[in-house]
């Protein structure tokens, strides 16, 4: 959104109290519960089993929740929206920590993710009203490295809150940095006059409308995130089965995933320059080039510096596509029924996220571990293709969307 004639230039600094250090508050904590939840179902006596179900829950619940959360965002706005579900988490974080129970956890883990599907697309909401076109690249090119700095900075909180309290610290922690969060956001977020015609149109009939009208970016530049998606989160399940696979303990394989996360957050702003520079598709393509080709090394490797190789090249392709997806949901969305429009974007783009390591585990028992980190490069590679031929340059999009679109009066 162009700042209007002598309105004050619009600086990324000036997201950082609402935006960047909320986001990173908010990753710290989920960091530091991740790791936690498992070994925390298993002292509260579930089954191995169970425990991976509890773990699954959180995604599972993000994912349901993402179009009714694009609802509610329509219906409280953003800072509304951001509040009652960085609120939510933290009671429900409480809960997490004071109960005895993993069956009464497994409810509560799939409310937490719920919450984060609310926050995240507030988030992502707020940031594109907030944000010209031309800068925002590198405005959720930060967004996704402030998540990343805060996810790699949570395991290590969450592991000494463990350490000397309990393993329930980890929830409390999330709990305390979520309300943190809030604080936050309630200080500093304002939000812009939004018009109110989309108050006098019913939910389901304003997501149908996205759905027909957008219905041509969903299977085009949808599929290419889902191809995003399904190799990050490929890439976490292949690197750990195939250092086993070729007899890498775990500190080994921990060393692998530590330096391809640190090269992964090297490169987020530079990347970010360049989507508003050149485009998206400039950075968007050579992430799923340079992943896909990370996925199809790692059958080729037999040992530390092989993987260690084929990590850190997965890890720069995937740090080439920081904020790429949120990016393209943003240029794409329309200004009216924006929730709706990112509900659906995000939802698709998790699709891809649960995907992977079913399709890991399915092609796996069909062939091979080694087919199954073949068959995700070739999906990646697919993307690229679709991103290459099929999706029109979404900053072009979204400007040509600037000068055309007219919000209809109230009433």
């Amino acid at each position: 959104m162009a700042s209007p004639e002598g309105a004050p230039v619009f600086r990324i600094r000036s997201l950082f109290a609402s935006v960047y250090l909320p986001t990173f508050l908010f990753a710290v904590g989920q960091g530091a519960v991740i790791p936690i939840l498992p070994l925390y179902a298993l002292e509260l006596g579930a089954s191995v089993a169970f425990a991976g179900v509890l773990v699954a829950l959180r995604g599972i619940g993000t994912m349901v929740f993402d179009i009714p959360a694009g609802m509610l965002v329509t219906r409280l706005g953003e800072r509304g929206a951001m509040l009652v579900g960085t609120i939510a988490l933290a009671v429900v974080a409480v809960g997490a920590g004071f109960t005895s129970s993993p069956y009464i956890l497994a409810p509560l883990i799939f409310i937490m993710g719920c919450s984060w599907a609310i926050w995240m697309l507030a988030r992502l909401s707020y940031a594109t009203d907030a944000s010209p076109i031309e800068q925002r690249g590198r405005v959720l090119s930060l967004l996704g490295g402030s998540n990343r700095v805060g996810n790699f900075v949570g395991p290590f909180v969450g592991g000494f809150g463990a350490a000397w309290l309990g393993t329930e610290a980890a929830f409390y922690i999330q709990a305390a940095l979520a309300l943190a969060a809030a604080a936050a956001m309630f200080a500093f977020v304002h939000e812009p006059e939004r018009t109110t015609v989309v108050h006098t149109v019913a939910a389901h009939k304003r997501l149908v409308g996205v759905l027909n009208e957008h219905r041509r970016v969903f299977a085009t530049a949808g599929l290419a995130t889902v191809a995003i998606q399904v190799l990050r989160s490929s890439r976490q399940a292949v690197i750990p089965l195939w250092g086993d696979n070729v007899g890498l303990d775990a500190a080994q394989v921990g060393v692998i995933f530590g330096l391809s996360s640190a090269i992964d957050m090297t490169v987020f702003y530079p990347v970010g320059i360049a989507m508003d520079r050149w485009g998206r598709k400039w950075t968007a393509i050579p992430c799923l080039l340079i992943m896909s080709a990370g996925m199809l090394m790692i059958p080729l490797t037999g040992g530390f510096a092989g993987l260690l190789t084929a990590g850190l090249v997965t890890g720069f392709g995937n740090g080439l596509g920081s904020g790429i997806n949120m990016t393209l949901g943003a240029d794409f969305s329309p200004a009216i029924a924006r929730g709706e429009f990112l509900g659906v974007w995000r939802l698709i783009g998790d699709l891809g996220t649960a995907g992977g390591p079913l399709l890991v585990s399915g092609v796996t028992v069909a062939a091979s571990l080694g087919a199954a980190s073949i068959a995700t490069g070739g999906i990646g590679l697919a993307g690229a293709v679709i991103m290459f031929f099929l999706v029109p340059e979404p900053m072009r999009h979204g400007r040509a969307a600037l000068t055309t679109r007219q919000p209809a009066p109230p009433g």
